[in-house]
């Protein structure tokens, strides 16, 4: 059993690192391309407060990255928490293909017979 924790360890950690890795690229290449505003608030950003501005993917896939940089916006975190939860909201909060749409948990079945008792 502590192989298989070991081997979920690993690919976790790989992941992670895979994404820290995505992210620092994507990141980087936007921020060179792009004026440090938020294209939402227009609150510009120093050296010093950097960190607080997020790339936000435009069709919310992070995987695409073009080169062109077409799919991306700089929005402070504010801003981008914000384009998130709007984004929930109107789609729910994943793919349409794994929502369901049809109750399958009935709380109260059989509640009737209980009451007769």
């Amino acid at each position: 059993m502590p192989d298989d924790k070991d081997k979920l360890a690993q690919v976790v950690a790989n992941a992670r690192r895979n994404r820290t890795d995505r992210e620092k690229g994507y990141r980087e290449r936007a921020l060179k391309m792009y004026p440090w505003i938020c294209g939402r608030c227009s609150r510009e950003f120093t050296r010093q407060n950097v960190h607080e501005l997020t790339v936000h993917h435009r069709d919310h896939n992070h995987d695409n990255n073009p080169e062109d940089g077409s799919n991306w916006e700089l929005l402070c975190v504010y801003c981008h928490d914000n384009e998130h939860a709007r984004y929930v909201d109107a789609c729910g909060s994943g793919p349409i293909e794994e929502r369901s749409t049809i109750a399958t948990h009935r709380p109260f079945e059989g509640l009737a017979d209980l009451l007769k008792k």
